[in-house]
C-alpha cells in the first residue's frame, strides 16, 4: 500500500508534468501563429496559400523607385531571376536606395503580381563604419 506521503508527492509531480505539458503547448502553437518566414521573388511561385504576413528580399532595381506621394511609394525587388512590384506605405528608411538589399514586411495580393508592405529593413554594407569611429582613426595632424 502506498502512503498518504507518497501518494501526494506522485500527484505533485503528476500535476507539474501536466502543467508542463500545457505550457509547451501554448507556447508552440503560439510561435507557430507568429512565425513570420522570409521569402525571395523566385520562391514566391512555389509558395501555396499564403494568407498572413511575410517577408520578401531581394535588391532594389535600379531606377524603378516612384513616389506616389510622401508616405506611399512603389518599387521592384528582384533576386536576378524574378521581380516583384511592391507597394509601400510609410516614411522611407535614410538607407533606401536603388541597388541596395531590402527585406519588406508585408501582405502578397491574390495574383501574387504585387506586395503591399508596412515595414521596411534596410541592408547596410559591411564597410559602414560609425562617424565618431571613423573621426577618431583619421591620423592626427
Amino acid at each position: 500500500m502506498i502512503n498518504n506521503h507518497k501518494k501526494r508527492r506522485i500527484i505533485f509531480v503528476g500535476s507539474i508534468f501536466l502543467i508542463s505539458l500545457l505550457a509547451l503547448f501554448f507556447i508552440i502553437t503560439n510561435f507557430r501563429e507568429n512565425i513570420v518566414f522570409f521569402y525571395s521573388p523566385s520562391e514566391l511561385q512555389n509558395v501555396k496559400n499564403i494568407q498572413r504576413s511575410i517577408k520578401i528580399g531581394g535588391m532594389v532595381v535600379e531606377g524603378s523607385i516612384k513616389k506616389i506621394d510622401a508616405l506611399n511609394t512603389n518599387f521592384i525587388v528582384t533576386d536576378f531571376q524574378k521581380e516583384l512590384l511592391v507597394h509601400y506605405s510609410g516614411i522611407l528608411p535614410d538607407l533606401f536606395r536603388d541597388n541596395q538589399g531590402v527585406v519588406a514586411l508585408g501582405l502578397l495580393n491574390e495574383d501574387r503580381s504585387e506586395f503591399s508592405s508596412h515595414e521596411l529593413l534596410i541592408k547596410h554594407d559591411e564597410k559602414y563604419m560609425p562617424p565618431e569611429v571613423a573621426k577618431s582613426l583619421k591620423p592626427k595632424l
